[in-house]
């Protein structure tokens, strides 16, 4: 076997690559190599004379594994490359999806709902069941419904908890279970799944279906997840079903980087992973080959104040490089000119393009400050997570054309193309369509098509105009599955009408609009000539479900190239720059108050804190504003309690010509009792059971924690935010919450020890 490939890589590295048998997981430092380990390891199993489709390799971006996907060709050869199941964790079990979700009551051309149409279809049941959009918030009710889904919750098991009803009862959202049910038979009707129910319905599948999973079981003798410290619990279900048979499943991952626990992700996955398989190999990855030795001492230090991790040593065999520089500006408007005025600085003496430069910070609230001070600078920036292409309104509208065209049962699509470009069908002609379909349990395209059965409801002249619009629809489709996407694109942009519709409009906007509607048909031409020259499916349902499954990452351009970035820390991961900014480090934002009153939660946020650092290739600078205005008011803040825990040699202070007169120790104690000197021990919490959405309604607060003793319903004031009432209290003392809406400041969650509400 040639595997004069594997030279490329350093002793522990190659060691991953050939343990193929059995569980391994491979704890990765930031920069250690972890992508070339899982690429090896699949070139090596192909080389190995293993069948592309027996290997699942399965990540967080399609960017990832495109590019995974790219070096295994180089290595193992493209024909070998094409025919592994290679891909996102919802691309695969969409995959999977579309070959079995006939036996869960889908049709193969099921649509996927993003978060957008999640939120939009949630907005209308709201309406129609006339309900309080300020209490019912859709924001608020997607993301219930999305977190009930992650921990496999279903709506029928949601309904028939006793203690999902007295909680919702008690956050004065009674009918969320209705909701919720609602949300599902609305989306079973319009034959759609939104991104959680590509997993919870993978999971139900293989429950219901055990022929299925065991197929499926036989198919995959070698599993391979990236970014496993990501997965939340279905996802982590799944991976193990999978992977009873064989037992051949390899996780890549770094504890240290599990910063997503709001959108599900479970540290615990692969912290006890040992205990999933007790016969498991690891092999750490320690070796960081981005960043300087600076950097890496100090990250280190950081991350070595947590309890809950797998013990590694990090280290870097690059250049010591700069100190952490440490910024302190007066006002927050001073933290932006500073930063902006570093950076023209190190950009001239540096001779560093604008893209080696990245301003993170916590919130993306605090990204005003410093777009302003870079654009009076002059300096080109954009902001990393803005709005993607595919969420501009023209963008949806012709994507909505493309669905409807695969999909007649996508209430979502329908609703958005029915009267747009303009064809005398109205909102409240829709509105009785709607209900009509409400009424008898059918569709709304199948009420659309039998309208003229309804004449009690509609009138002929309307009739007519469904008519004709059933008349375009049948348009769109046809030849769907025989002519190529870009061909099938360009005759519905032309039949839908709005590039039409936009030039007799003479707005300079407008005329942008349409640009961009080229710019989406010159995709789909890159798309559908990729495909041909491949020899993959190249039809208009196929480059949809790529679009649908598109992350944050894998939405951004790749042209700006030379600007300086602006992110949130959350977005930077997997990302690396020469020159980072971490700004607004101050304990009002980072970490988040919301943070600090649970050991876990800080220790998210110190993690957050190491991933921020380890951005940097060259030089971290870290600014943070004595005064910050909040609220119109100007207001003191602390430098943060993270600051205190980097090593003193490590840090410079450009202001200040003696270090010592610098201000690193706040007379912080987060770990009571505990010598301060010692690092703490290493200590994994036990795995929970599945966690309820719902947490328990707290007690009454004790006057040590909360001297008013609040209690639901009261009105409060409080000195930022105003009069107010308190919507809800949970928790336990001391880490109990309320939820008070406020009669100027909307609804606010506050910690209670740290809220000095009172009582009126």
């Amino acid at each position: 076997m040639d595997i004069d490939f594997l030279a490329d890589l350093n002793e522990i590295q190659r060691q991953a690559v050939e343990a193929t048998d059995g569980a391994v997981l491979v704890i990765a430092g930031a920069g250690s190599g972890k992508t070339r380990v899982l690429t090896y390891r699949i070139a090596y199993l192909l080389k190995k004379g293993i069948k592309p489709y027996n290997i699942l390799a399965l990540t967080f971006t399609n960017k990832a594994a495109g590019e995974m996907k790219e070096r295994i060709a180089r290595l193992a050869g493209t024909e070998t490359a094409r025919y592994l199941w290679m891909g996102t964790f919802h691309s695969i079990f969409a995959r999977i999806l579309r070959q079995e979700g006939e036996k869960l009551g889908y049709q193969q051309n099921f649509t996927i709902y993003d978060a957008n149409d999640s939120k939009s279809l949630v907005r209308a049941i709201i309406k129609d069941m006339q309900l309080d959009d300020k209490v019912y918030k859709p924001s608020a009710i997607a993301s219930r419904i999305s977190s009930a889904k992650n921990n496999l919750i279903t709506a029928n098991g949601y309904a028939a908890d006793s203690g999902y009803a007295e909680a919702d009862k008690s956050n004065k959202i009674p009918l969320f279970a209705e909701i919720y049910r609602t949300y599902q038979e609305r989306c079973f009707r319009s034959n759609a799944m939104d991104f959680d129910d590509l997993l919870l319905n993978t999971n139900i599948l293989f429950r219901d279906f055990p022929a299925v999973l065991e197929l499926y079981q036989k198919r995959f003798g070698y599993i391979l997840v990236d970014e496993y410290q990501d997965t939340n619990y279905s996802q982590y279900l799944i991976v193990n079903k999978l992977a009873a048979k064989h037992q051949n499943i390899c996780v890549v991952g770094d504890d240290a980087q599990s910063i997503y626990s709001f959108r599900g992700a479970r540290i615990e996955n692969i912290l006890h992973f040992k205990n999933d398989y007790p016969k498991h190999k690891i092999f750490k990855l320690e070796q960081n080959y981005r960043s300087t030795q600076t950097i890496v001492n100090a990250a280190n230090g950081v991350i070595a104040n947590n309890a809950g991790q797998i013990k590694k040593t990090v280290y870097s065999k690059n250049e010591p490089g700069d100190n952490i520089a440490i910024f302190q500006a007066t006002t927050d408007i001073e933290e932006g000119i500073l930063i902006s005025t570093d950076i023209n600085k190190k950009k001239r003496s540096l001779d560093l393009g604008w893209n080696d430069f990245a301003v993170l910070y916590r919130t993306n609230a605090q990204s005003r400050i410093f777009e302003e001070t870079l654009r009076k600078n002059n300096i080109p920036y954009k902001i990393y997570g803005g709005q993607s292409f595919y969420e501009r309104k023209e963008i949806r509208d012709i994507l909505a054309y493309f669905r409807v065209a695969i999909n007649h049962n996508d209430e979502e699509a329908l609703r958005r193309i029915i009267n747009y470009p303009k064809r005398g069908i109205g909102d409240i002609t829709v509105d009785r369509l709607r209900e009509i379909s409400r009424q008898n349990g059918t569709s709304l395209w199948d009420t659309i098509v039998k309208a003229h059965l309804h004449h009690s409801s509609f009138n002929s002249g309307t009739v007519s105009k469904l008519n004709q619009f059933v008349e375009t629809v049948e348009k769109l489709s046809s030849g769907l599955n025989e002519k190529e996407a870009y061909t099938k694109a360009v005759e519905i942009v032309g039949i839908a009408g709005i590039k039409r519709d936009l030039r007799e409009s003479r707005e300079i906007e407008d005329l942008n609009r349409i640009d961009n509607i080229d710019e989406l048909l010159n995709g789909i031409k890159i798309f559908t000539e990729d495909a041909l020259t491949n020899g993959d499916p190249s039809l208009l349902g196929n480059y949809m479900e790529r679009v649908a499954l598109l992350t944050d990452q894998d939405n951004e351009k790749e042209g700006d190239f030379d600007k300086v970035t602006l992110m949130t820390i959350h977005s930077a991961k997997g990302l690396e720059f020469k020159q980072v900014y971490i700004v607004g480090f101050e304990d009002s934002l980072f970490p988040s108050p919301m943070s600090t009153g649970s050991v876990k939660e800080l220790e998210e946020e110190r993690r957050l804190f190491y991933v921020a650092l380890t951005r940097a290739k060259k030089q971290v600078t870290i600014s943070y504003a004595l005064n910050r205005y909040k609220w119109g008011n100007l207001e003191f803040s602390k430098p943060s309690r993270f600051l205190n825990e980097l090593d003193r040699s490590l840090l410079s202070y450009p202001q200040s010509v003696d270090k010592e007169q610098q201000p690193v120790s706040f007379g912080y104690s987060f770990f009571p009792g505990r010598d301060s000197s010692r690092k703490p021990e290493i200590s994994i919490p036990k795995r929970d059971n599945l966690k309820k959405i719902v947490p328990k309604k707290g007690s009454s607060i004790p006057p040590d924690y909360n001297k008013t003793d609040l209690s639901e319903g009261d009105r409060v004031v409080h000195e930022r935010f105003g009069k107010g009432v308190v919507v809800s209290i949970d928790g336990e003392p001391p880490n109990n919450t309320a939820i008070v809406d406020f009669e100027e400041s909307g609804s606010k969650k506050l910690l209670l020890r740290f809220a000095r509400l009172s009582k009126l």
